[in-house]
């Protein structure tokens, strides 16, 4: 697909983000969009919520969070939909028909004045009333406008109102007054030719209406008559047996159709997966499709399906598929900018993949600006420093190049803040427990990752002082369990830095967490607990020592 036919192009970071994962997708977002001149959109997401950290961050310099995003699975959004325009439900069984021989669709979508699925009419809903000649009360039980009958039978009205409905009677066809003696009811719509006997008899017996067959002539004294006795004509051009096939057709669809309770909808939003699947066991086969308001925009069927439209991204900050939203494995990977290892990512084709080795992916978009002389406005200039000054612990991670710091304090001047006064701000943000949840903090930047069999998941959080950091200590340690259960990932650690002394206190979980964590930091552990002096950051101190601990297990139970 090439570039200008891309409409949209959603921009992630990783599950549980963090600042630099959110303010690299809101950054890199905003330089596509100055460098791209197609009509392609640009849009930064968050693939879960956002810590206290990065909500200082966006607060600070005027952001709203991005849109969730849980899955870039293809949905029905994503698929031709079938703009079949739907019908309102006093609409009659004639006309539908019509409107299906001439849509050459099988099915028509009843719909109110606003746009809300209220059924859902098939040609065997028609067919089966067509064929039900015996039900002579099909028009009152229904209560059908008399408008409806004039339009199926193409007729006329002389007495009575359009609007008026059939309230009462059965169908009946007036020969001779002989055979109509005990047959004709009051309430009845009868069908009769031009004997004035008939029509007389007709008026006489009480009927509703009289439906005048071959345009037959109505003297003044039955209309007179009809007037008096509140009893309507129609006059059709069809012939009696004609009439009376066709009669039954003005019935409105909402008799005869499937309500809207009953009916398999799917939203833009639902997943093409899922419709596939509701299909599968239905024996329906044109499915409403409801829009973001629950209004009826269309129809899909199965051959729908076979032509989706993939959904493009560009990853930031990640590139492990553990890491990813749902649905990695059915979008379209256009980029990635990372400052991570080389992850479990597989793309179709070559993508345009940039990761350097710096301590934030914020340095590597800065540079990008600066290539495409594409000027920084204030605010993103402070997204980007905040996410800088997260990932290195304001310069003081050994993740931290010069590079992280010489763009960090360009982008300081920029927005025209101190980088070491904001970033102790950012960080009391961060680490306050006001309010918060174990569950909340534990995501608040936790990731997954897997060497061979192994699958292990490590937790971040940063702290300016003891008490806070020990708070949060005891607030996590009882929910590691639980957590482990949640995630499937056997074993847990979670880094609780002080950044001020750059020491880790790390807590684990997990039958095998305890031997991993003393030999590959050379230390010892107890009770859940070992300190890591000078280890600060998670990808190039913990991540690496773990992995190759894990990799010279394997080897040696080969």
């Amino acid at each position: 697909m090439s570039p200008s036919s891309i409409r949209k192009v959603n921009v992630i970071g990783h599950l549980n983000p963090d600042t630099d994962s959110i303010c690299a997708a809101i950054s890199y977002a905003y330089l596509k969009s100055h460098v791209d001149h197609t009509p392609t959109s640009y849009e930064a997401r968050r693939a879960g919520a956002i810590n206290r950290e990065t909500a200082f961050a966006l607060s600070h310099f005027g952001f709203d969070e991005p849109r969730l995003i849980t899955s870039v699975a293809p949905q029905i959004k994503d698929i031709e939909i079938t703009p079949l325009q739907g019908i309102h439900r006093e609409t009659s069984l004639h006309v539908a028909w019509n409107l299906m021989r001439d849509s050459l669709s099988g099915t028509l979508c009843v719909t109110d004045s606003e746009g809300d699925l209220q059924g859902l009419i098939a040609v065997k809903d028609i067919a089966n009333a067509n064929m039900d000649i015996l039900d002579t009360f099909a028009l009152s039980r229904a209560r059908t406008k008399y408008q409806n009958v004039i339009d199926t039978l193409e007729g006329h009205m002389i007495i009575g109102d359009p609007e008026a409905v059939i309230k009462m009677g059965k169908l009946s066809i007036g020969t001779t007054p002989e055979m109509m003696d005990g047959v004709v009811a009051p309430g009845d719509t009868v069908l009769v030719t031009n004997r004035y006997e008939s029509q007389r008899f007709a008026l006489d017996s009480g009927a509703g209406c009289l439906i005048v067959c071959c345009e037959a002539n109505v003297t003044n004294v039955i209309r007179n008559l009809a007037e008096e006795r509140g009893c309507t004509i129609i006059t059709t051009p069809y012939d009696t047996f004609a009439a009376a096939r066709l009669i039954t057709m003005s019935v409105p669809v909402r008799a005869k159709m499937l309500p809207e309770e009953r009916i398999d909808a799917f939203s833009v939003n639902t997943s093409v997966e899922d419709a596939q699947r509701v299909m599968a066991r239905t024996q329906h086969r044109v499915f409403p499709v409801l829009d973001n308001s629950g209004t009826y925009v269309g129809v899909v069927s199965s051959p729908n399906m076979l032509n989706v439209d993939k959904k493009h991204v560009i990853l930031v900050d990640h590139a492990e598929v553990s890491q990813m939203v749902d649905g990695m494995d059915q979008a379209e990977i256009l980029e990635v900018i990372d400052h991570h290892r080389v992850g479990t990512i597989e793309t179709a084709g070559p993508i345009y993949y940039r990761c350097e080795p710096v301590g934030s992916t914020c340095t590597i978009i800065y540079e990008m600006f600066q290539e495409y002389d594409v000027k920084i406005p204030t605010n993103i200039a402070g997204l980007m420093m905040s996410a800088i000054l997260s990932d290195t612990l304001c310069f003081r991670s050994p993740t931290c190049t010069s590079r992280d710091i010489e763009v960090g304090r360009m982008l300081a001047k920029i927005c025209g803040e101190d980088p070491e006064r904001y970033s102790d701000a950012m960080f009391d943000a961060g680490a306050s427990l006001e309010g918060r949840t174990a569950d909340e903090v534990f995501n608040s930047d936790f990731k997954i990752f897997s060497r061979g069999d192994a699958t292990f998941g490590v937790g971040q959080s940063s702290f300016m002082t003891k008490k806070s950091r020990k708070a949060a200590e005891k607030l996590l340690a009882p929910y590691f369990e639980a957590a482990s259960r949640a995630k499937n990932v056997p074993n847990i650690f979670y880094m609780f830095t002080d950044i001020r002394s750059q020491t880790t206190e790390m807590l684990y979980y997990g039958p095998q967490a305890e031997p991993l964590i003393c030999r590959a930091f050379n230390v010892e552990a107890k009770d859940g607990m070992t300190v890591l002096p000078g280890v600060v950051s998670r990808k190039k101190q913990v991540i690496p020592a773990l992995m190759t601990t894990i990799q010279k297990y394997q080897d040696e139970n080969r």
